[in-house]
Order: structure tokens, then sequence, then C-alpha cells
């Protein structure tokens, strides 16, 4: 039986704007299609902070310059839009790549949804950073016209903040498994997925969030009874000391001595802790279940146990 893998791409296999994600996504494509070239089963999972932070800056623009034919745009319909065209440049780029080494495989991205608690506490404090830095002038017409929050750097301005709540049901999850059960390659929960609250009747509502995508890839990981999820990050090996003089780069943990580190602060809030935190929950979420954080360019080698940190029970 193949081995079926959920992986979760980092900012750095995207690039921050259309002519650097162009080139990206060829580099992210070998890396991906040599683990298909193996024989595994793959769905991807990406981020999209600066393509969704690009979106509603531009669309706030145009409501500013033209408001008369210009209203304001949703933050998740801005997501939708990350997905969609994040999906076309990586589907293409992983179909050119699977043909070129005569792999004769679909490859779909399906625009996801993702429910969400209307009454999970991170709405009560956004924390995640979105778009571009503004003055405090510009700043207060947005809190005054569309109740936005904003946290304040003082060398770079006031930026918008919104609520990251955790994932729960994958609405398209049918969907997806039909596709990835068929033997096609799917890109889903571009972005952590679209973030839906249950409305009356049957309406699935938007709401102005980011999901983490580390923890969204985890959820579609256990409802795809995935065997094993790969984050890919930025560095090589997750490290506890990172850039201190007791710096350790780590090979293997178990999902108990991982979350002893998380809980003791080994590992950065924004970065690294969401991270090991997802692979804990996968890992310990079923049997045989195993998790893997480790480079880009390195995921072959990390699925054969020669790099990376892998987190086991």
């Amino acid at each position: 039986m193949s081995q079926r893998i959920v992986i979760a791409l980092g900012g750095n296999a995207l690039g921050s704007n259309l002519p650097e994600q162009m080139a990206a996504v060829q580099n992210t494509a070998r890396a991906i299609v040599d683990l298909i070239q193996d024989g595994k089963e793959v769905v991807i999972v990406h981020g999209n902070g600066p393509q969704v932070g690009m979106i509603a800056n531009a669309m706030t623009e145009l409501t500013r310059s033209d408001p008369e034919h210009y209203i304001p745009c949703p933050l998740s319909v801005c997501g939708a839009m990350s997905q969609g065209y994040i999906g076309y440049d990586l589907q293409n780029a992983l179909r050119e790549e699977m043909l070129r080494r005569g792999i004769d495989k679909g490859v779909a991205t399906v625009l996801t949804q993702v429910q969400v608690d209307p009454d999970d506490p991170a709405f009560e404090h956004p924390t995640k950073p979105i778009g571009s830095y503004m003055t405090e002038a510009e700043a207060e017409v947005l809190r005054r016209e569309r109740d936005y929050d904003f946290v304040y750097d003082e060398k770079r301005g006031y930026r918008r903040v919104v609520a990251s709540p955790r994932p729960g049901s994958i609405v398209e999850i049918d969907t997806i498994r039909t596709l990835f059960e068929s033997g096609h390659i799917v890109i889903a929960c571009g972005g952590g997925g679209i973030p839906v609250v249950p409305t009356d009747g049957f309406h699935l509502k938007g709401a102005a969030a980011v999901i983490d995508k580390d923890f969204a890839a985890e959820k579609l990981a256990e409802q795809l009874d995935a065997d094993t999820l790969i984050i890919l990050t930025a560095v090589e090996r997750v490290a506890v000391g990172f850039g201190t003089e007791r710096e350790r780069w780590l090979d293997r943990l178990t999902a108990a001595e991982a979350r002893e580190l998380a809980d003791a602060g080994e590992f950065g809030e924004g970065s690294m802790k969401p991270k090991v935190e997802a692979c804990v929950e996968f890992v310990e979420s079923g049997p045989g279940r195993r998790a893997l954080i480790t480079l880009l360019e390195r995921a072959r080698d990390g699925i054969a146990g020669k790099t990376g940190t892998a987190i086991e029970c």
C-alpha cells in the first residue's frame, strides 16, 4: 500500500509577489514530484500570507479611489482569490513537471472552506497581521468605517490584525477525498482554507479571519487518514535554544517530548511552535501516524529518514 502524505508548504515555496511565485513554484513542483515519482500519494496545502495581503491592499485602494464603483471586499473573498491564483500556478507547475517525467496524473485545486467556531477566543483577541503598514490617520479611517483592529510598530506604523481561529470541519472534504482516492494530486485548504461560520438555514458566512495553514493541514491529514504530515519550512530541522549558545538541532522526538518542549517555550510563538503543535496533534490522532518538519529541498531525504525532525508516538 502506498504512503499517503499531506504536505504543508511554507511561504518560501511560493515567493511574495507574482513574478517570485512563478519562479518559486517550479522549484516547489520538482521537490513534490520527486515524492510522487517515488509512489507517494500527495495532497498539498499552502500558505497565502503575502498573497492575501496583496489582494486585500489592492481592493482597499480601489474602494478608496472609486467608492461609487467598488465596495469593500471581505477578507474571506480575498482568501478565495488567493487560493485560486496560487492553485493555478502550482497545479500548472506540477502538471508540467510530471509530464516531463512521463507521469500521467491529474492535478486539481479545490477551493476549500473550513468551518470555524464563532465563539473561538481568537475572535476576541485578533493577532494575525495582514496587509501593509499605514499611518495613524489611515488606520483610524478604517477603524472607524470598518471596525478593523490594528497593532502599532514604532518603526513601521499601523497594521491590521485579524483572528486566527482553529480549524473545524472541512466543508469540501468529500470532494477532496474522492479526487485523492482516484489518484489525483489535490491542492486544498490553501491559506488554511476560507474560514466560514454557519448561519440560519444552510448558508456559510465568511469570517474576517485567517486560519493557520499548518493546523489546517493537520486537520486535512486526519480526515484523509494520511500516514504522514510533512511541514516544509525554512530550516532543515527543529532546534531548541535557537540562536543561542545552547542551540541544538533535533532529529527525532516523541509527541510527548515535543509537547513538553513547546509548553516550555522552546519554539517561536508565531513560527515554529504552531508547526510542532500541529505535528503533535496529528501523531496523537491515530495509531501509526508520523510527522516531519524539514526543508522543501530535503523532503525526499526526510521521508527516507536522512534528515529533518521526525515526530512520532
